[in-house]
């Protein structure tokens, strides 16, 4: 039983994010389908989605369509009750629902003014007191939620819930754009940035390599500010495997990790690697032996 899932540019679409890790992080199985935003590709995507108009767009094992973030959320815990979307505890639920969909529908001065851009970080971003007025917003429902109900985790209601998904790429924009906030608030964004879910998603838009020049700010950069990769580097045949440690296909792209080359099955599975090792546990698994 697998969904299908249209998602947009992974360095840039927010929203797509989102939807993914619905799936990602609760284990429901998924294959993506990409379309290049702002191109004829985004509508050869959707029109595979019909009627949606947006992404992500959602298509059921049965073939139904579901589009907007906080529709899918609510199909994928009703369909499937016991993989903890949200939280179990009917008051931690309620709220979880509520900060989602807050997220949803508010904060228009962040996102607009900070639109989501995981190929960069910028050291002063210089924002706006509507900006900063959204941001002290979130800060608070993030202090609420953590003191009521995050305890034993470091998530927003203990372990990882879909309101967890939904403020990802708030957690993104505070890191791309450096902006102020509490050092509580810092340790949440720290640990989005460490998740080897986000990190998976941000390889693999390394990986897309598209660069979207509408998102460009004119602000100095610095480097990202989450976990640094291990460093890799392309290369070329022979290497210790002979089939891609992804998708089990015989290995044509090469990369060198610690002296030894390792073989994939096509490009983008050897860039996402490239991008960040320690994000996938099939490769470091094979890296371990």
């Amino acid at each position: 039983m697998t969904y299908h899932l249209a998602i947009g540019d992974r360095s840039y679409s927010s929203w797509s994010l989102r939807g993914w890790l619905l799936f990602e992080k609760f284990g429901l199985p998924v294959t993506c389908h990409t379309g290049i935003l702002y191109t004829d590709d985004f509508h050869r995507l959707l029109a595979d989605f019909a009627p949606a108009r947006l992404v992500p767009a959602m298509r059921t094992p049965e073939g139904e369509v579901v589009w907007d973030t906080h529709a899918i959320a609510e199909t994928l815990a009703e369909r499937h009750p016991r993989a903890g979307l949200w939280p179990e505890d009917a008051a931690a639920r309620a709220m979880a629902r509520s900060l989602a969909a807050e997220m949803h529908s508010g904060f228009t001065a962040l996102r607009g003014d900070c639109p989501m851009n995981l190929r960069l970080s910028y050291a002063d971003s210089a924002p706006r007191d509507e900006v900063l007025g959204d941001l002290a917003r979130i800060e608070d429902l993030w202090a609420l939620a953590r003191a009521r109900f995050g305890a034993d985790g470091p998530w927003l209601f203990g372990r990882y819930t879909a309101a967890d998904a939904f403020f990802a790429p708030v957690a993104t924009r505070i890191a791309t754009y450096n902006l102020p906030v509490s050092a509580a608030a810092m340790d949440y964004v720290a640990a989005h940035l460490a998740d080897p879910a986000l990190r998976r998603w941000r390889a693999m838009g390394a990986a897309e390599a598209l660069v979207q020049p509408s998102y460009a700010m004119p602000y100095p950069e610095r480097p990202w500010p989450g976990p640094e990769p291990r460093k890799a580097t392309p290369a070329g045949e022979p290497s210790v495997n002979a089939a891609c440690p992804y998708s089990g296909k015989p290995v044509t792209h090469f990369l060198e990790l610690d002296g030894r080359v390792w073989g994939f099955c096509n490009a983008f599975c050897r860039d996402k690697t490239l991008a960040d090792p320690e994000a996938w546990p099939a490769f470091m698994a094979l890296a371990a032996r």
